[in-house]
């Protein structure tokens, strides 16, 4: 069989678990790999196909996506002209972590894609949302990147098909101890914020990893940190507590190392948002933003929180199994289409719902 495993390259969460999953896949059948996207410091130690610039969200300083940036970036004619000259009809079964070209690319086609992905799980009725809607950033879930059946991760087994988070090898198998450190990963504040806030708490030592620093360095009590996936894992392990946003790979390994825990969801995000009602629920501290008037309910974190008790196993194969044994259909895809023959016109492409959700985006 020959699959097209397709990866979210924005943050470093996607990549991480594709780094499980893809050896499984392996063992399975043909893998092609596909990233696009250009946000994160994670590599995969495979050979990558195809790599896109897709779609990425890019991280601001304040908080949450910078728009801007984020709108320079997504050059959608660029973007069309990858989706089309993807050949997802030379595949058996395309499997999709919410990367937006070959999810588009089996939609203009009539291909069937399957989602294996934290944002499927997310989207799911019988997962936590938050009270404030979005419909905006709902929108975007269910139409960044469009598939025709899904399989979620999440940080509890909140439906079928919904299965808790793959957790790396690396910190599967560790052994964690507790030193003097708290390690922090806020992608969407700048290192002035972070030291501003962080700094107020003179005893405490941070290790803070972070997207906008070109080298290492310390102040006072902080020291921040290019991103590197090795000293993150050592730095998790080994921490008193973890202060991040409210991703999911990061908060689940947190869990799963038996560390206390508090998130900052971005702003803006609304799957951020959703996995901040589902840890709240879980008994984690959640804080709006990282601002001075936050203080005490850091200090009450740092003194008096307590670590979540969760069962996370290793079922990533079998999850897999599961995948490939309920979807033998993809296999009999019709090979006719060509390559840059699109099932539908540009006009139709665009009237599909996702232009408008781009324009949104950018607003």
């Amino acid at each position: 069989m020959k699959i097209l495993y397709a990866i979210q390259g924005t943050g470093n969460g996607h990549l991480s678990r594709a780094r499980e999953i893809i050896p499984i896949l392996q063992n399975k059948g043909e893998v092609d790999i596909l990233v696009s996207g250009t946000e994160a410091e994670v590599d995969l130690p495979f050979n990558v196909k195809y790599t896109f610039k897709g779609l990425s969200f890019v991280f601001g300083k304040k908080g949450g996506i910078d728009l801007l940036a984020t709108y320079k970036k997504g050059n959608l004619k660029r973007l069309y002209a990858e989706i089309r000259q993807l050949p997802v009809a030379d595949y058996d079964l395309v499997i999709n972590d919410f990367e937006p070209v070959s999810a588009w690319a089996c939609k203009l086609n009539q291909i069937p894609c399957i989602g294996l992905s934290h944002q499927a799980a997310v989207i799911n009725k019988k997962s936590p949302k938050p009270k404030k809607k979005d419909l905006v950033g709902n929108a975007v879930l269910h139409n960044y990147a469009p598939v025709t059946d899904q399989y979620g991760f999440h940080f509890e087994m909140y439906d079928n098909k919904i299965f808790t988070p793959v957790i790396r090898s690396e910190v599967r198998h560790s052994i964690p101890v507790t030193k003097e450190h708290y390690t922090v990963y806020l992608p969407a504040y700048s290192d002035d914020r972070i030291i501003k806030i962080l700094g107020q708490f003179e005893d405490v030592h941070w290790q803070v990893f972070s997207k906008h620093c070109s080298k290492n360095y310390q102040d006072n009590n902080i020291s921040i940190q290019r991103i590197n996936n090795d000293d993150f894992i050592e730095s998790m392990v080994s921490c008193k507590g973890i202060l991040c946003g409210a991703g999911f790979e990061t908060p689940a390994e947190a869990m799963f190392l038996k560390k206390k825990l508090m998130v900052i969801p971005m702003k803006g995000q609304y799957e951020q948002q959703c996995n901040a009602a589902a840890l709240k629920k879980m008994g984690i501290p959640v804080i709006k933003s990282l601002k001075l008037k936050h203080l005490d309910k850091i200090k009450h974190w740092l003194n008096y929180a307590s670590t979540v008790s969760v069962d996370y196993p290793d079922i990533t194969e079998s999850i897999i199994d599961e995948l490939l044994a309920a979807n033998q259909f993809s296999r009999n895809v019709k090979k006719e289409v060509q390559l840059g023959e699109a099932v539908y016109s540009d006009k139709k492409f665009w009237n599909l719902n996702f232009g408008k959700i781009l324009q949104q985006i950018s607003r």
